[in-house]
């Protein structure tokens, strides 16, 4: 019983100290066990007649009613969470659904063949539980993947940015998924660009950011694909999507250029 009520009066602190690998819906199953477990506790009270002991700060059936009174409280509030960062991952999976069709749509691309776009952070809108990573250190490699990658990166290196862009594409067709994948797409956009490619360019970026939203190419992704829609004449858009770097990334180079590329397009 000690524990119980010990756990009732630290919860609020733990809540707040909660490690990365649990989900919110870990946090909502360990309140129910808590509420149920607390109920029974007090219905225990109230059968032994202990509840009625005196003590400082009133009786413990009259504590209990306090801290229950908080349990319920801090449930309130993981609920509210939970829907808060649901309707965040609606909103930016809407957005990026609309830029994915607004560049097919500016590549000439089929309209029809736009598939939905998967929820940001996981499948239908759950946040997931991070994957530890192997002892090895980062997530694992195929085979000849290491030096698939490699050889487009040398390519375009070396200027030959045509075969360069064909590689990364026809890697990330590989190796779907994979660890470099979304380094790919990004590298792929730069070769575009380089060759005035600025529609497919942007589609690539726009594939690098939705891939991996939090990855390290992440920031800049999303500040090129801003300048991308700027170069093709979508003001609004490429607006709307330098915006959001500084919103995402504060405090990155990013952020920076992309007020200077909010400045250029005469931003609102």
């Amino acid at each position: 019983m000690r524990t119980i009520l010990l756990l009732l009066v630290l919860l609020p602190g733990a809540a707040l100290a909660q490690d990365r690998a649990q989900t919110l819906a870990d946090i909502r199953a360990e309140l129910t066990a808590l509420n149920a477990e607390f109920n029974a506790l007090k219905q225990e009270l109230v059968t032994t007649g202990a509840a009625t002991s005196g003590a400082a700060g009133g009786s413990a059936l009259q504590r209990m009613d306090t801290m229950e009174a908080a349990l319920t409280q801090l449930t309130a509030k993981t609920e509210a969470l939970e829907l808060r960062l649901n309707r965040v991952v609606s909103d930016g999976t809407n957005r990026i659904g609309d830029l994915e069709f607004r560049v097919v749509e500016l590549e000439g691309g089929d309209l029809a063949a736009v598939g939905q776009t998967p929820p940001l952070g996981g499948t239908d809108g759950v946040i997931p539980s991070p994957i530890t990573p192997p002892a090895t250190g980062g997530a694992e490699l195929a085979v000849g993947e290491q030096a698939d990658f490699d050889r487009a990166r040398e390519v375009l290196g070396q200027g030959d940015f045509r075969t360069a862009a064909d590689l990364f594409a026809a890697f990330a067709t590989t190796y779907t998924g994979g660890p470099l994948t979304y380094e790919a797409h990004f590298l792929r956009g730069d070769a575009l660009s380089a060759l005035n490619e600025t529609a497919a360019a942007a589609r690539a970026y726009l594939e690098s950011f939705s891939g991996a939203p939090s990855g390290p190419r992440a920031p800049e992704a999303l500040l090129k694909l801003g300048q991308a829609l700027g170069r093709l004449g979508q003001t609004p858009e490429a607006c709307v999507t330098l915006a959001e770097v500084g919103v995402r990334f504060p405090g990155d180079i990013s952020a920076t250029n992309a007020q200077i590329a909010m400045q250029g397009l005469a931003c609102q």
